[in-house]
């Protein structure tokens, strides 16, 4: 057994290679937009209110639909559901990128691409931590939600870093571009998986609407999806507002310009490192009956680093205490991760994850609004939202 729960043997099993080559390439292409979308708007329109607004635009219609996405990820599979995100992206920020390029973006333009961007959003997301469990064996994940919580953490420190030097040389049409090109690179990848998984598969054959409808009360009804809901969406208001805050303090203590955006990747590099880093120890660690410590530990943690460290101590401060965050989002979201799967009826997996992650994550969103209104009257008084959120 101990040969077979290590990150090296997880990557032999049928699938994960395609599915995790998918994962990454469509996580950098995630998580670099969602850097460029806030430089882009204070570039084109100087306004942290509006990155605020992009931000909750880019996410919250894709929660508000993700009982339906569930039900289509039980329908159709979750190999083809990823697919049709990866694609559907790519195709969206190409038509912005065009738009851009003949200078025809206004806000309400802006607003309406990111609102559409965010509707198949969580077909990619619910539908990866769905095909997890599928693919491993049940015994092993914590070392899989950790290995795909690292991933992802990876991801940030290469995207932001990419994405701000990009941006900050080459312009958001070039930036924007390069994304597109990691969707369809994501897209291709996964489709030998795509073929495998579609076979023998007992899709759902009920209304559309009333199984996803099921799900959100299969998620209701669950004690701990429920308390996962309220907690992790508390500690997402915290991230919500820091993505939001982090680029306007920067801005402000460097000025405009490329140094300024480069710096911005810097520090959630710094951040998305330290969160591999902590993932990685935590799944070692086997959460099995400890979830629910972990969660708690790791949040309220979490506090102390975005206030006071964060907020007092300059860029400095502000560089220690994201470094702070991601180490302790790691054994967070592996805690997370690893009761959810295992407080879930395998063939409800699909409608249950895209309602149990929205519900999750609804806190970002809400959490960059927040930051965007206040960040302009108080930066600190930002942090300590956050800080209080978490």
């Amino acid at each position: 057994m101990s040969e077979r729960l290590t990150y090296r043997r997880l990557l032999r099993l049928d699938g994960m290679p395609e599915l995790v080559l998918a994962t990454c390439l469509s996580r950098l292409a995630s998580r670099m937009f969602s850097l460029v979308i806030i430089l882009y708007v204070l570039q084109r329109f100087d306004s942290p209110v509006l990155a605020g607004w992009v931000v909750f635009a880019a996410m919250a219609p894709g929660l508000a639909i993700s009982p339906l996405a569930g039900s289509l990820l039980d329908r159709m599979g979750a190999a083809k559901a990823i697919v049709i995100d990866m694609a559907a992206s790519a195709g969206l920020l190409l038509a912005l990128a065009v738009t851009d390029m003949a200078g025809a973006v206004t806000a309400p333009l802006l607003l309406a691409f990111v609102a559409i961007f965010s509707l198949t959003a969580p077909l990619g997301t619910a539908g990866i931590r769905v095909l997890i469990p599928r693919l491993v064996p049940r015994d092993a994940l914590d070392h899989a939600n950790a290995l795909d919580t690292s991933s992802y953490a990876l991801i940030s420190v290469t995207g932001p870093a990419v994405a701000g030097v990009l941006f900050g040389f080459a312009g958001p049409q070039v930036t924007l571009l390069a994304i597109v090109v990691l969707y369809i690179a994501a897209t291709i990848s996964l489709a030998p998986l795509v073929r495998r998984t579609s076979a023998g598969r007992a899709a759902l054959s009920g209304p559309l609407i009333r199984e996803a409808w099921m799900g959100v009360l299969y998620v209701v009804r669950n004690a701990s999806l429920r308390s996962l809901a309220i907690s992790y969406a508390l500690f997402q208001v915290s991230w919500g507002i820091l993505v939001v805050v982090v680029p306007v303090v920067v801005v402000r203590e460097l000025g405009a310009g490329a140094v300024a955006d480069s710096v911005v990747g810097g520090l959630w590099a710094v951040s998305g490192l330290a969160g591999g880093l902590g993932a990685l120890y935590a799944g070692h660690l086997s959460t099995v009956g400890r979830e629910r410590q972990f969660i708690a530990i790791g949040t309220l943690a979490t506090a102390a680093a975005i206030w006071p460290v964060s907020a007092s101590f300059g860029l400095v401060g502000l560089a220690v205490g994201l470094a702070l965050v991601g180490l302790l989002e790691g054994p967070v979201d592996v805690g997370v991760l690893s009761l959810r799967q295992r407080r879930t009826d395998p063939d409800w997996l699909g409608r249950v994850l895209a309602v149990s992650m929205s519900f999750n994550m609804s806190g970002l969103p809400v959490g960059s609004a927040i930051g965007g209104i206040v960040v302009v009257h108080s930066p600190t008084l930002a942090f300590a939202l956050a800080a209080a959120a978490s």
